[in-house]
């Protein structure tokens, strides 16, 4: 009889050390797919030669890192032959319109771009459209509005107003500038004004270069205002009037390639993620009883802030 139990022991702990390391195998082939699948996914795709696009809606953020990375990867991507810069947005960040600009601009260096305007191209939103080899645009589409903005509230007169003081302990005299809490002194309105200025130096660069145009005429159209796009064909800011199924066509002729060519969305948090979504939930699974947490965990959320100046524009 004792021999039967301790042989149903040994078979019981037998059966648990199998069980383990079936988990910590399929875990660990998990994680190894993850890996190559992702950069299987990045790297190589089944579409042949084709386009690329990326989509830039909305408010553009400080952190644009993910757009950044699809666009050097695929610059890297031999398959991909072309960009097709999706744009309907009226600017956001400077620092978040830099990091595009310059991301499209070493992607053009390489491969042809072309720009599809939406609604809006303004400011930092056509501040990334520069670098294209053609630029379109519809005849009501609101683009330019070249330049930058910094705002910085003051509610030092409500304070006064309600009987509350800020003391504020500064190292020199500009470190606090601007303040909500106090008015902007006139070093301080100087010291801005100056960022202000230099930024706005760095943007027009970037419109003569893209455009080929120089210097002295950006400034003359690039005191703040919009255009429509077919005011700014007349003005040389945009090539053609046309919708994205125009632009489309004349990517895919600059890229030698048929008009229905195939065409890849890339930079979207949705489409890149989606295997590793799937594979993160095969660990997650099993993971989840052994140590109490999930895949979800794994992913962490990226922010879309705006911090700094602005290039925007705002009706």
């Amino acid at each position: 009889m004792t021999e039967d139990v301790d042989a149903a022991v040994v078979s019981a702990l037998y059966r648990r050390r199998l069980r383990l390391w079936r988990g910590a195998s399929v875990a660990a082939f998990s994680v190894a797919l993850l890996v190559a699948g992702v950069s299987v996914h990045r790297h190589a795709s089944p579409l042949g030669p084709h386009l690329a696009r990326l989509k830039v809606h909305g408010t553009i953020g400080s952190d644009v890192s993910l757009m950044t990375r699809a666009l050097k990867t695929a610059e890297k991507d031999s398959s991909i032959k072309g960009l097709l810069l999706d744009i309907d947005s009226p600017g956001g960040a400077v620092t978040g319109g830099e990091a595009l600009h310059d991301a499209v601009e070493r992607f053009a260096k390489m491969k042809p771009v072309v720009v599809t305007m939406g609604g809006m191209g303004a400011s930092a939103g056509y501040m990334i459209a520069v670098p294209a080899k053609r630029i379109f645009a519809q005849r009501g589409t609101l683009t330019g509005s070249i330049g930058v903005l910094m705002q910085s509230p003051d509610v030092s007169s409500l304070l006064d107003k309600v009987g509350v003081s800020v003391d504020e302990l500064v190292s020199g005299p500009l470190k606090g500038q601007p303040s909500m809490v106090k008015p902007l002194s006139p070093e301080g309105r100087t010291m801005l004004q100056g960022v202000v200025n230099n930024l706005f130096e760095q943007f027009v660069t970037m419109v003569a270069t893209g455009r080929h145009m120089p210097e002295e005429k950006v400034k003359t159209l690039a005191d703040g205002r919009p255009y429509t796009g077919q005011q700014a064909l007349a003005l040389g800011l945009i090539d053609s009037l046309g919708d994205e199924d125009d632009a489309k066509a004349s990517l895919a002729k600059l890229c030698a390639l048929p008009e229905d060519a195939k065409i890849e969305t890339i930079g979207e948090k949705s489409k890149q993620f989606s295997l590793r979504h799937r594979l993160l939930g095969m660990i997650g699974g099993s993971f989840a009883t052994l140590f109490g947490f999930g895949a979800e965990e794994l992913l962490q959320n990226e922010t879309l802030g705006i911090d700094g100046p602005v290039a925007i524009w705002k009706p």
